[in-house]
């Protein structure tokens, strides 16, 4: 028997940023009728503006801490998942053991089914979407499967949720991202502990049944994948471990990898030092059509150790294109720092993500890097009140070029936000 108090302290936890506010916003529990906020955020003509498309109003109207990524379908409505919020306050040290939503194109929003325990709990990722409008995901704790509470694998649909797969902690515990679908119905997906030896596992979910199909041992292969994956065309599987890889650095404990699976067949891409190249990566790897791979660090990056932005190419080199930076006069870090989320890239390959702390208030911003390498600040959150939301996460970009994302704190009740940024046209701009 495996129980996750004996694993690892739980690395994903570095992800979870405070939510107060410089302001000390209540987090007051909302009418259960919701009205959601529209903000416009001031900005320079020809720029960008951010909309609140929803105000969380926390636990028993609807989520808190939204802190996993969104899904859009064709039709333009977005899904999510919320940590914690929700009917059901089962969860042991929780209010709420989490909600999936819906938001429809008119900013509607629809719990489509709130979490209780034994189904799962803190589902943390984001939601996967496949071709017949079914909603996959996954929990990081709850299941309760011969005494470990170590997190589910869920599917959404016209039924209801359905566990497909509850961990033991021998095959994985405590998967801290979304999931993906092959294109023979497999789920495939990372687990950020358990496995063997407790650095966590990539693992399949296929007609009912779980299968390891590598164990990190926490030694050059890497150790506690927090990020999910990310396919090729060959079904080659990609991502990132937030330890492992190169000993010597990191404390002892490695800085981290960027791996390629093969079958069952692991092969490490790059193993970062810290400073220079970054180190702890704990979001999904974006691919583009050249075979490109394109990621976050949390830390490392010379000369204050607070973030990259890197790509592997085909030749499995790494190269930083962007470095996040302190003033070193002030102290302070107006274009962002730490980065913990994946990327959003558009038709031209410019890259769109979002940092935990930094900004103009400390609390986040949404920044694009150019192709040339440029960082540009779409938005400092936490502004005017934090009503625009605090400590943002990932961004998806539609067809249009306008992103999506939400906070995980900040807006109308203090329950965080989704939000959309659009770029206004100098010719349109008042």
């Amino acid at each position: 028997m495996v129980n996750t108090t004996q694993l690892r302290p739980r690395a994903g936890r570095l992800r979870s940023p405070s939510r107060q506010t410089p302001n000390g916003l209540p987090r007051l529990l909302a009418l259960a009728s919701i009205v959601a906020l529209t903000l416009v955020a001031s900005a320079p003509a020809g720029s960008q503006t951010l909309t609140v498309l929803h105000n969380f109003a926390g636990p028993p109207n609807d989520g808190d801490y939204a802190f996993g990524g969104l899904a859009m379908d064709g039709a333009g409505n977005l899904y999510g998942t919320t940590l914690e919020g929700g009917k059901n306050d089962t969860c042991s040290g929780f209010t709420g053991c989490g909600t999936a939503f819906e938001l429809d194109a008119s900013s509607n929003e629809t719990v489509l089914y709130n979490f209780s325990g034994p189904d799962g709990s803190e589902p943390i990722g984001s939601l996967t979407i496949d071709a017949n409008g079914i909603l996959y995901g996954t929990t990081e704790f709850g299941g309760y499967t011969r005494g470990c509470d170590c997190g589910t694998v869920f599917k959404i649909d016209g039924d209801g949720e359905t566990v497909l797969h509850r961990f033991t902690g021998a095959d994985g515990a405590v998967p801290s991202s979304g999931v993906i679908v092959g294109p023979s119905g497999g789920i495939y997906g990372t687990a950020s502990e358990g496995g063997p030896t407790g650095n966590g596992v990539v693992f399949k979910v296929e007609a009912g049944k779980e299968t390891v199909l590598y164990p990190f041992t926490g030694q050059a292969d890497g150790a506690e994948p927090i990020g999910g994956l990310t396919a090729d065309t060959r079904g080659n599987l990609y991502g990132t471990t937030a330890y492992g890889g190169n000993l010597d650095d990191c404390d002892g404990t490695g800085c981290g990898v960027v791996f390629e699976l093969t079958g069952t067949q692991e092969t490490v891409l790059h193993a970062f030092k810290n400073p220079p190249d970054g180190g702890t990566p704990v979001a999904n790897l974006l691919m583009d059509a050249n075979g490109d791979l394109y990621g976050t660090t949390r830390n490392g990056g010379e000369p204050y150790k607070t973030g990259t932005v890197f790509k592997v190419g085909p030749d499995d080199q790494e190269h930083v294109l962007h470095r996040f930076t302190v003033n070193q006069h002030t102290g302070s870090a107006p274009k962002g720092i730490y980065p913990i989320t994946g990327l959003a890239r558009d038709a031209q390959g410019n890259l769109y993500g979002t940092t935990e702390e930094g900004g103009s208030s400390g609390y986040g911003v949404a920044y694009e890097i150019t192709t040339a390498g440029v960082e540009k600040v779409l938005h400092n959150f936490c502004t005017a009140g934090c009503q625009d939301g605090s400590h943002p996460n990932s961004l998806i970009i539609d067809g249009q070029g306008n992103l999506y994302g939400t906070t995980t704190g900040g807006g109308a009740y203090g329950f965080g936000t989704i939000f959309k940024i659009s770029t206004v046209p100098v010719s349109d701009a008042p």
